[in-house]
């Protein structure tokens, strides 16, 4: 039995023909959904990208406990299990995240990995300059051009060699058995940087600098500027299109839908001035950063061009590899495997939480969206043994402050440290969550009026109440977003 896991970054559902877009071509991601089950109701669980990662190790919510960070010296790693139960794992990668301070246990956790260079503002070529006096995002800008000189060559582009490399594996150990492959790539993350050849589908002024790289903020550009980063963004999803159509041209040659699981899937969306704002991260998620693409094929059922209603999250991958390779799945996994909703046709939950770390709760049956803000007199607080952040450690003086905690029901027994959250992002951004929403998908589907439904609010709080006591939430939680429990 075998795996093909494709994993892309900041892929907007809205866009993807399957999912009802019909300007952006993207004709592979339609034949993905002629030979998989779509799922219709597949949520984010923790974000952004690097607390949505330890899920897919753990089958466990981040969010609830910490902000991002590495893997605990307590997780159970999917990858790992798999590894140690004899089934090779191999990442292939160009998001550069994993080998930042925040990110650094992940990769040595498969049996064996490729890194590709030059997503983003990953320090990778090296043009001597004064970055003292530069601002930490004029930094990445200027890191980002230098590494596009590396990346402009036909086939140069980093998920290009990300999906050939991962081609390569494929093409040395196809015959094999028991193997997991995971191809991901950072695309279509921001910057939206596409070969020319993708660009001129949409955009007519490709003479102009390219405007493809959205701050995380309130939209202040005209609309017309607004639109041109959208081009911008689906040149990208047509990059992301041929790479995909490379993987099923490989299975289609090779026959191996016969015993390869193929899922692919997102960690989050990202807004294009929907709602007036930016990317992801500072206002509530909204439907086109939490509403997530999920494409699945399972050679055991053989169900295609079908569509589910399941309501399902990234949690749910880790219990899905291992069942499929019949391993058990550890006690602390909250997710399920994803075979039984489509061969029962059914969901396996009926509720599901999503968020960022100290910002908004949000709980989801499918139908409404609740978005708990919380009370921030009430202090949040990092639960962890690794008390690092996306790029740095933690601030000493939040570690001068830090208390030793009781284990929670996942830590293996292990205390772990109780270190004061931070509380903005890191461009000193104040997260936007003041207020407390509801909405109905059914009568507002884009999320532009939200509703006032004491009943419907009261059912969605004591759904979101009976999750956190699930997951073994941190007992300030309930204090601090007002949420009662039967013991006060």
């Amino acid at each position: 039995m075998k795996v093909i896991h494709l994993l892309f970054d900041s892929l907007n559902r809205h866009f993807l023909p399957p999912y009802g877009c019909d300007w952006v071509h993207a004709p592979n991601f339609q034949r993905l959904a002629d030979r998989t089950v779509t799922f219709d109701r597949c949520y984010v669980g923790s974000m952004p990208c690097v607390p949505a990662r330890r899920e897919l190790h753990t089958g466990r919510y981040n969010f609830l406990h910490r902000s991002w960070g590495p893997l605990e010296p307590f997780d159970d790693s999917m990858p790992q299990l798999l590894k140690n139960s004899g089934v090779h794992t191999h990442l292939v990668t160009d998001h550069q995240h994993y080998w930042e301070d925040g990110g650094a246990t992940y990769h040595n956790r498969y049996s064996t990995y490729e890194f590709v260079r030059g997503q983003e503002g990953d320090r990778w070529r090296a043009e001597v300059g004064d970055l003292a006096s530069l601002t930490p995002r004029a930094r990445l800008i200027r890191q980002d051009a230098i590494n596009r000189k590396h990346a402009r060559d036909h086939g140069a582009h980093p998920q290009e060699v990300t999906f050939r490399r991962g081609l390569e594996f494929l093409e040395t150990n196809w015959r094999k058995d028991n193997w997991l492959l995971q191809i991901e790539t950072f695309d279509p993350h921001e910057p939206f940087f596409a070969p020319e050849r993708f660009r001129e589908r949409y955009v007519d002024e490709l003479h102009r600098p390219p405007t493809d790289w959205p701050e995380y903020r309130r939209v202040s550009e005209s609309p017309e500027q607004v639109d041109r980063m959208r081009r911008e963004y689906a040149a990208l999803v047509g990059l992301c299109d041929e790479s995909l159509g490379k993987v099923l041209d490989f299975l289609d040659a090779h026959n191996l839908w016969h015993d390869t699981l193929l899922i692919v899937n997102t960690d989050h969306g990202f807004l294009l001035g929907e709602h007036g704002w930016w990317a992801k991260c500072v206002m509530p998620f909204y439907q086109e950063v939490a509403h997530a693409p999920m494409f699945l094929w399972d050679p055991r059922n053989g169900r295609r061009a079908e569509r589910s209603d399941a309501l399902v999250q990234m949690i749910d991958l880790p219990p899905t590899f291992l069942e499929f390779f019949g391993q058990p799945v550890p006690d602390d996994v909250r997710g399920h495997s994803l075979a039984r909703a489509v061969e029962e046709g059914a969901s396996f939950r009926d509720a599901a939480l999503f968020g960022m770390h100290a910002a908004h709760i949000n709980c989801t049956d499918g139908r409404y969206v609740y978005m708990r803000a919380p009370d921030e007199a009430v202090p949040a607080y990092d639960y962890t043994l690794m008390p690092t952040r996306m790029r740095e450690f933690i601030e000493s003086d939040k570690l001068r402050e830090a208390e030793l905690a009781q284990p929670f029901s996942f830590t293996k027994g292990l205390p772990v440290l109780k270190i004061p959250a931070r509380t903005r992002l890191p461009n000193g951004e104040a997260v936007d969550r003041t207020e407390t929403l509801l909405f109905d998908l059914d009568r507002d589907p884009r999320q532009e009026n939200p509703v006032s439904d004491p009943q419907t609010e009261a059912r969605m709080r004591d759904l979101m109440t009976r999750l956190l006591t699930e997951n073994d939430a941190p007992r300030e939680l309930y204090r601090r977003y007002s949420l009662e429990t039967e013991s006060g």
